[in-house]
């Protein structure tokens, strides 16, 4: 038995072997922490996310192994479907804004109660991704980090893209009562502004395939 407990401590899976006489041995298996993981929460801390949470409906023991070993700073195991959407809805009202990362049934009621909800598309189930704001098509965690980065890009480009067209509008505004452009000045600083809207955004694709 106190081998048992060792092993389930460790986040394993213990399948007893034996026959009608004796145990013959047992066989211990565990899922593996992808590469990737450890590399993508430590950027994740970086770009600033403040608190971590696995939700999972594994046993205690293998999720705590496992947030261990990814440096995960909460764990809420043994979870049903209804139980993560409680958990979601505890953290948003504790934090305001929650993004849930997901890929099966079971995470999208979770999924549509946080701020955001982000599926791994390649692995993902339909009703995760359909449930989802965000699907990522690659399954790779590393993602997340280029998503927040790429959000803020955008986020800051938006805003640059309504600050250029506005100066440009305003100003053919005035040179126009002051008498110093005609209509056609005019429409052709309107079409001016669209363009380098659009080449500045455009400038988004650059850190389109990270």
């Amino acid at each position: 038995h106190q081998i048992l407990e060792e092993r389930a401590n460790l986040g394993q899976t213990v399948m007893v072997v034996g026959n009608d006489d004796h145990v013959c041995g047992i066989i211990a298996i565990a899922d593996a922490i992808r590469p990737e993981t450890p590399g993508a929460i430590q950027e994740l801390r970086r770009n600033g996310v403040r608190h971590l949470v696995m939700l999972t409906g594994d046993n205690e023991g293998t999720a705590q192994a496992f947030a261990k070993q990814a440096e995960i700073d909460e764990v809420c195991a043994e979870l049903l479907p209804e139980n993560k959407v409680a958990v979601v809805e505890s953290l948003v009202s504790e934090y305001g804004t929650v993004a849930m990362v997901g890929d099966g049934v079971n995470d999208a009621p979770a999924m549509s109660r946080a701020t955001l909800g982000i599926a791994m598309g390649a692995a993902g189930s339909d009703t995760a991704i359909e449930t989802a704001d965000i699907a990522l098509m690659a399954d790779d965690l590393s993602k997340l980090p280029w998503l927040m980065r790429h959000s803020r890009k955008t986020l800051t480009v938006i805003r640059q893209n309504i600050v250029i067209a506005l100066l440009i509008k305003a100003l053919f505004l005035v040179l126009t009562f002051l008498g110093y452009a005609s209509l056609w000045a005019a429409i052709g600083a309107d079409m001016g502004a669209s363009l380098v809207v659009i080449f500045n955004s455009l400038l988004l694709l650059n850190g389109g395939d990270e």
